[in-house]
């Protein structure tokens, strides 16, 4: 555990937000250009009751922040909800859009910092500052096993959540990492992020995200 869990924070991230100075400039700008996107710290997405928590970095500034929804209306969910689809995660069909019908079964998806930052780069006080939120997400999912982590940021931030310590935990690309948090037993497991640069160059495949994938389908059947 850490210094953190001293506070109480809700799960989700309130929509006037303002603990990122940085991040509140960036919204405001994103509102003047674009007022009829949702602008604002996205919400996690899936049930309660997950047995999965998927950690993404951020929301993609058309993407979720457009959206409202991770991971929904950029190219990195295409590859994510497919997947979830093949590992039975699932209900109903992924449309790019947060009105699909979309429903997820055992998993919820999230994001380390909850607000869109600039050229998708948060700032490490920007990361720490939302860790609160990602500390008391965990906290609420009272059926927790499995986290993956879609990228190193993501990866830090779950690792410094769960108390660990990063020299012990070191990001690599389908590596599993045991933790007891709240008197369970928490597996950490990591993917590249499943971004288009990744996919486009070639460091994420479809056959090594849906390993990582079987990663978790094992943890979970344990």
């Amino acid at each position: 555990m850490t210094a953190l869990d001293q506070f109480t924070y809700p799960p989700e991230a309130p929509l006037d937000c303002d603990r990122c100075p940085r991040l509140v400039e960036y919204l405001n700008d994103c509102r003047a250009k674009e007022p009829d996107w949702f602008n604002a710290p996205v919400p996690s997405f899936g049930p309660e009751d997950a047995e999965l928590l998927i950690v993404g970095l951020a929301p993609g500034v058309t993407g979720a922040n457009r959206t409202a929804r991770p991971f929904t209306g950029d190219y990195a969910g295409d590859l994510l909800y497919a997947t979830l689809e093949k590992f039975d995660f699932s209900n109903g069909k992924y449309d790019s859009r947060p009105d699909d019908g979309l429903e997820l079964k055992n998993a919820m998806i999230t994001n380390a910092v909850r607000c869109v930052p600039p050229q998708n780069k948060p700032i490490g006080a920007e990361i720490t500052n939302c860790r609160p939120f990602l500390i008391s997400r965990m906290n609420n999912l009272p059926n927790l096993k499995v986290i993956l982590a879609l990228g190193k940021i993501a990866h830090d931030s779950t690792v410094k959540t769960l108390g660990g310590k990063l020299a012990a935990h070191k990001f690599a690309h389908a590596a599993e990492h045991s933790f007891q948090y709240n008197d369970r037993e928490i597996t950490l497991v990591d993917s590249y992020h499943c971004s288009r640069y990744n996919t486009n160059t070639g460091k994420l495949t479809t056959e090594m995200f849906e390993n990582v994938f079987s990663l978790i389908a094992n943890q979970l059947d344990k």
